[in-house]
C-alpha cells in the first residue's frame, strides 16, 4: 500500500518544535512493508490543508495525519479531513464521557484553572469513523475509510501518538497487508558506515527478498533485514541465512540482533555475564558515559563508581594522576588516560575502569593536540590499554562521538578480559 504522512502545525514550519513524528511513523511504516513516497508539513490554514489532504488522498492509499486535533480554533485537521472526504461530524457520547472524566481529574489537580467549553469540540467525530481511544490525552485518534481511501488522524504530542499507533494503528494496518513483513536488526559498533557499506555491497546489489537497509547512527551502523512472506515462520526462514552471513563478516563487531537493545545494554549484559564490576573516569565527556550506563535497568549490579574529573586538581585528588604527568604530558595524553583508568580501578575497587580525556573545543587545541583529540584508557585488573581518537565537528558532536566510542571500547575490553580469563 502506498502511504503518505502529513504533519500539521504552523509551529513546525516556524521551527518552534522538531518534527520527530514523521521519522517515527516512516520507520514504523517501513516495518509494515508500506511504501511511503511522500511526507509533507502544512500550517494551520484551512485552504492549504484541504489542498494538501486532497492531493495526498488522490495519490496514496493511506494518509496518516498528525497534529491539529486539539480544542482550539486553529486545530482544524479533523474538520478539514472530514470536509475533503465528504463526511459529517457528529458527537460521540463515549468520547465525551472520557473527556468529562479526564477534565474532572484535571480540575482536581489544577485548582483554580477553568475548564472551557471548547474542550467538547474533541468529542465531535466523522460519521462512521473508527475511534481510537487515547489513554494519554483528550483527543482520540480516528480512522476514516471511504471510496478505497483511508485517513488516519493522530494527536501531535509524541507521548500520545506513539502508544496509539503501536497499540491500535499498527495492528489495523498489518491486517490490511496481503503479506507478512518480518524483519530483524543487526547492530554493529566499532566500524564506520563506509566500511560496512563496502563489505555488504555484493549483498545489496543482489538483494531481492529479503532486503538490507543500512541506518547510520553516531558510532554505530544498524542493518535491518526485511522479508516479505505468507507467514512469520516463512519470513524468519528467509531472514536467517542473511543474518548468519552478516555475523560471519562482522563477527564481534555485532553487539546485538535485537530490535530494542542499545549499546549500553549490551555492555551491562556483558559485565553481568562475566561477573565484572565497573568504574568510569571521565573528563571531557562530563559523566555522559555514566549517564548512558545508568539508563539500563539493573546497571547498579555492575556499575559501582563514576568520577567526573574535569580539572587537573580533581584528576590528581580522585584518580591519583601524577603531578609530573599533567605538567609534562598534559591532561590530554596517553599517560594521563592510563593513570586515570588505573586510579579509577583503585579508587572504585572495581575489576574494570574506563577513562576518557580529551579536547572537545571549540578552543584550546594546538598543532600537536588539535580539538577533537581524545584518549581513552581501559584498565582490567592492573593491565591498561589506551587508544587515541580524532573526532570532528562541534563541541557537542565531538562529545557524542567520544561517548559512543567509549562504550565500544569498553565492550571490547570486556570481551578481551573474558577471553584472557578463559
Amino acid at each position: 500500500m502506498v502511504t503518505e504522512i502529513i504533519s500539521v502545525g504552523t509551529e513546525i514550519l516556524l521551527g518552534n518544535i522538531v518534527n520527530t513524528n514523521s521519522a517515527y511513523l516512516s520507520e514504523m511504516c517501513a516495518r509494515l512493508g508500506l511504501s511511503v513516497y511522500y511526507e509533507s508539513v502544512v500550517g494551520d490554514n484551512e485552504k492549504r490543508m484541504a489542498q494538501v489532504i486532497k492531493t495526498a488522498l488522490e495519490r496514496s492509499d493511506v494518509v496518516i495525519l498528525t497534529g491539529g486535533l486539539g480544542p482550539t480554533e486553529d486545530d482544524l485537521t479533523k474538520e478539514v479531513t472530514a470536509q475533503v472526504m465528504g463526511v459529517e461530524l457528529k458527537e460521540d457520547k463515549h468520547v465525551r464521557k472520557r473527556i468529562e472524566k479526564y477534565m474532572e481529574i484535571y480540575a482536581k489537580n489544577h485548582a483554580g484553572r477553568k475548564i472551557t467549553a471548547n474542550n467538547w469540540k474533541q468529542a465531535m467525530v466523522p460519521e462512521g469513523a473508527l475511534v481510537l481511544e487515547n489513554s494519554n490525552g483528550t483527543a482520540p485518534g480516528l480512522i476514516i475509510e471511504k471510496d478505497g481511501k483511508t485517513a488516519i488522524l493522530l494527536p501531535g504530542p509524541p507521548n500520545e501518538l506513539k502508544p496509539l499507533f503501536e497499540e491500535q494503528v499498527y495492528p489495523y494496518l498489518r491486517k490490511r497487508q496481503p503479506h507478512v513483513i518480518y524483519s530483524q536488526m543487526v547492530k554493529i559498533a566499532g566500524i564506520g558506515e563506509s566500511q560496512v557499506a563496502d563489505e555488504i555491497k555484493d549483498l545489496i546489489h543482489s538483494q531481492t527478498n529479503p532486503t538490507i537497509a543500512p541506518y547510520a547512527k553516531p558510532g554505530e551502523v544498524h542493518l535491518r533485514i526485511t522479508a516479505k512472506a505468507d507467514s512469520e515462520k516463512e519470513g524468519k526462514k528467509l531472514v536467517k541465512p542473511l543474518v548468519r552471513e552478516l555475523k560471519s563478516r562482522f563477527g564481534k563487531n555485532i553487539y546485538s540482533t535485537e530490535e530494542n537493545k542499545s549499546l549500553e545494554e549490551a555492555v551491562v549484559e556483558l559485565l553481568r555475564d562475566q561477573n565484572l564490576t565497573l568504574s568510569l573516569a571521565e573528563s571531557c565527556t562530563g559523566g555522559a558515559v555514566a549517564a548512558r550506563i545508568v539508563n539500563v535497568p539493573g546497571a547498579s549490579e555492575v556499575f559501582l563508581n563514576g568520577y567526573v574529573t574535569y580539572s587537573n586538581k580533581a584528576k590528581r585528588k580522585s584518580l591519583l594522576v601524577k603531578k609530573s604527568t599533567l605538567k609534562k604530558e598534559g591532561a590530554v595524553s596517553e599517560k594521563c588516560a592510563k593513570e586515570m583508568a588505573k586510579g579509577g580501578c583503585m579508587a572504585g575497587k572495581t575489576d574494570l575502569c574506563l577513562s576518557v580525556t580529551g579536547l572537545a573545543g571549540p578552543e584550546g587545541g594546538t598543532k600537536e593536540t588539535p580539538v577533537g583529540t581524545v584518549y581513552m584508557g581501559c584498565c582490567y585488573r592492573g593491565k591498561t590499554t589506551v587508544q587515541k581518537f580524532f573526532f570532528t565537528g562541534n563541541r557537542m558532536r565531538i562529545r557524542e562521538q567520544a561517548v559512543t566510542s567509549a562504550l565500544v571500547m569498553l565492550r571490547e575490553c570486556i570481551m578481551d578480559a573474558a577471553a584472557a580469563d578463559s
